[in-house]
């Protein structure tokens, strides 16, 4: 997730931040619609004091003569913080009352999106969790970023042996093989599609659906773009469907009227018809 600004007031300033986002848009495929000025200020900040450019106009220069930088950037600028079972509270809401009841509700797959899913471990808990109560037969995850790093990390499936220590043993056991790192196993890997997909820009990529993820991902996203996006997951969901959202999420805009809470702390949300 590219973090960046909306508000052409807020970005045409003196320092040369307007005409960078300009450049990164038009030279390198950033779009900047959509996310916090503050968010893009304090992030392309940290590559424009490493590199001595001093301001953003300069920093444009730099990344012409210096082609390298260009990923660095994009490194910098994407927020890749997850986790396996991040919020133990969450999961252990979904795993023993949001996921059974959608298992009993549904006929044929149960088909959820983690949207904004990093390096992959959200989408592979959700599969291990609907796994076990609906069946590996019923069980479709589609994982989805806009940073192909994070992707390719996501599709690679292996991860450190700490990384997994929140998983819970009976699952570790299940659906994981090796030591130190660990991998998915190939039961789980096919029941998990990988694919970029731009929140702000990007058409959702599937209707119909039972569940969808988005946590820690909007809160770098202008009110507009919030509601924005709220509403295109409504779009997404079938009636009867979740839709669960980080912790430091609020529900607003018209969407809120297409869902109800099944446990508004936990930040979940069932879509009404």
């Amino acid at each position: 997730m590219i973090e960046a600004a909306s508000r052409d007031g807020d970005l045409r300033v003196e320092d040369g931040l307007g005409r960078l986002l300009d450049k990164l848009a038009r030279d390198g495929d950033v779009c900047c619609a959509g996310y916090k000025p503050s968010c893009l200020r304090r992030r392309i900040g940290v590559r424009v004091r490493a590199t001595g450019a001093g301001d953003f106009g300069r920093y444009a220069h730099v990344l012409d003569a210096h082609p390298a930088e260009w990923t660095a950037l994009r490194d910098t600028l994407t927020v890749n913080v997850t986790g396996f079972f991040r919020d133990a509270a969450v999961f252990a809401q979904l795993r023993e009352q949001v996921l059974p009841a959608l298992a009993r509700q549904v006929e044929g797959p149960v088909r959820a999106w983690s949207a904004g899913c990093a390096s992959g471990e959200e989408p592979w808990a959700l599969a291990m969790l609907l796994a076990e109560c609906a069946g590996v037969e019923r069980t479709a995850v589609l994982a989805t970023d806009v940073d192909e790093r994070s992707l390719a990390r996501a599709r690679a499936a292996v991860y450190a042996a700490h990384a997994v220590s929140p998983v819970p043993a009976s699952l570790r056991a299940r659906w994981f093989a090796g030591v130190d790192p660990v991998h998915v196993v190939p039961a789980l890997r096919g029941l998990v599609t990988v694919q970029r997909h731009d929140l702000l820009r990007d058409a959702v990529p599937a209707t119909g659906l039972h569940l969808v993820t988005c946590r820690y991902v909007v809160i770098y996203f202008t009110r507009q773009a919030q509601e924005a996006l709220y509403a295109r997951f409504a779009d997404a969901l079938a009636p009867g469907g979740v839709l669960v959202l980080g912790k430091s999420e609020l529900l607003t805009g018209p969407a809120r009227r297409s869902f109800v809470p099944i446990d508004a702390r936990e930040r979940i949300y069932r879509r009404v018809a």
